[in-house]
């Protein structure tokens, strides 16, 4: 049911502000229990965390990338926002949003964690 879909513009210039959004529908970006995460692979690299915003409003951000990432969310949208400035060809990458997921094992005391539902990704490209 909740599908999560990123846009932006796929070109962006050396030293300008990378922004995308990620719309999610079939659920609510404020409902408790879940966050929302931003993840990229460059080409030919792994996958990269590289930040998340909580069901309130609260943002966790990679060390390596805390300095220029601001993630924020739009509730009235269901949106959730990345903005990434300064950037270089080394930010060339397929940028992807995802829902992350905490709940109780049934019968016992246990939680899981899953990052459940993925967008399709969107490559951006830094160029000139």
């Amino acid at each position: 049911q909740v599908q999560l879909q990123e846009s932006g513009p796929g070109l962006v210039k050396p030293s300008q502000t990378l922004s995308l959004t990620c719309t999610v529908s079939g659920g609510s970006i404020t409902t408790n229990g879940y966050s929302w995460t931003w993840i990229r692979q460059p080409p030919g690299k792994g996958l990269e965390w590289m930040g998340s915003i909580t069901f309130s409003g609260n943002t966790y951000y990679s060390p390596s990338l805390k300095s220029r990432t601001s993630i924020s969310r739009d509730t009235s949208k269901n949106h959730i926002t990345l903005q990434l400035s300064s950037v270089t060809p080394e930010d060339t990458a397929v940028y992807y949003c995802a829902r992350d997921s905490w709940a109780v094992v049934d019968g016992t005391l246990d939680y899981y964690y899953a990052m459940d539902y993925w967008g399709k990704g969107t490559l951006v490209t830094v160029s000139s």
